[in-house]
């Protein structure tokens, strides 16, 4: 559900808007897989569908701004580490999913901090 979320956050920052075409288009996925995450993200309070067009709530659009965060982060810190960038935006992805709030924070304010 994480990456639905980051997709509508860069598709509507890309396009100003989101429809599921979209969302299926960017992430590779069927059209189907995104209904059903629609639908979850949905009741989950995440997001609001009107009139085709999908809309991060404030709560979505929060949960989705700290995946980029920890996405850009992990992808940053793999390129600095000179991993090709495939697989840093590949396992930056991985990593963003993996890592704890608390873990990520610490992580992060302790390579500010040097």
């Amino acid at each position: 559900m994480e990456d639905y979320l980051k997709a509508i956050l860069v598709l509507h920052q890309q396009h100003g808007y989101v429809r599921c075409v979209d969302v299926a288009d960017y992430l590779g996925v069927s059209k189907p897989s995104v209904s059903r995450a629609v639908k979850e993200l949905t009741k989950s309070g995440h997001i609001i569908k009107k009139d085709g067009t999908l809309y991060l709530t404030q709560q979505g659009r929060q949960y989705a701004e700290q995946i980029c965060e920890r996405y850009l982060f992990f992808t940053a810190r793999l390129l600095d580490a000179d991993v090709d960038r495939k697989t840093a935006e590949h396992d930056a992805c991985n990593i963003e999913h993996a890592i704890s709030a608390e873990a990520f924070q610490k992580l992060k304010n302790s390579l500010t901090n040097k």
